[in-house]
């Protein structure tokens, strides 16, 4: 039996991390991946920090001290594209139109500058609370409270769905689940309510995850 490729995913922060360890590595793994995970550096001064993208160059040679292991198959990401660096590829040339485009476009950009085909790059759109959206109604019986899922529902409607929920500092999804949830953890309800959604309820809502999953299984 032939030994498992490498994938590795960097991720934002430690939200992101407890999604991988308790969604998307068991998915991946299913799908003969040998899966591991990272959080990216934030060095201030002499003090190295994990968690949080802030510039292009750091991000950049993050990417490449990884793809310099021969052993990995595909190094992916898990970013949000609200609030990515206006210095990343791609940023400062983003076409105009749907958000969708934008994200794929700045996509694009990373996986050219980067230069290296186990790469594949992936911004989730708007932000990871996207997914919380896709999960209103597991949020709101975690919670005990069904208002949330009808407010979730509504602003998901007049959007088009979570991953349109626009990026505006005051009504980013992570902003709204804020005024909705008074006391939301975000490293802790948030993982949990995606993880009983479960990855074919996230498919079904959020397209462009599935469009990122379906590229990630056709290279297993």
């Amino acid at each position: 039996m032939p030994e498992p490729k490498r994938l590795h995913l960097l991720v934002e922060g430690q939200t992101e991390a407890t999604v991988v360890r308790d969604l998307l590595s068991g998915h991946l793994q299913r799908h003969g991946w040998f899966v591991t995970y990272s959080t990216v550096r934030t060095q201030t001064s002499s003090v190295t920090y994990r968690g949080g993208v802030t510039s292009w160059p750091k991000l950049y040679r993050e990417i490449k001290e990884l793809l310099a292991s021969p052993r990995l198959a595909v190094l992916t990401t898990l970013f949000d594209y609200y609030g990515f660096p206006s210095d990343a590829p791609g940023m400062a040339t983003r076409p105009a139109g749907g958000a969708t485009g934008k994200v794929e476009h700045v996509e694009e950009a990373m996986r050219t500058a980067v230069g290296d085909h186990r790469f594949v790059p992936h911004l989730v759109q708007h932000e990871l609370e996207s997914w919380v959206f896709a999960a209103g109604d597991q949020l709101a019986l975690l919670r005990d409270d069904p208002t949330i899922a009808e407010r979730i529902e509504q602003d998901c409607a007049e959007a088009g769905g979570p991953e349109l929920v626009n990026d505006d500092p005051k009504n980013a999804p992570s902003k709204r689940l804020a005024r909705y949830c008074p006391g939301y953890v975000k490293t802790l309800e948030g993982p949990l309510a995606i993880a009983d959604l479960g990855i074919e309820g996230l498919k079904t809502k959020c397209p462009h995850f599935a469009a990122w999953l379906a590229a990630i299984d056709a290279r297993a």
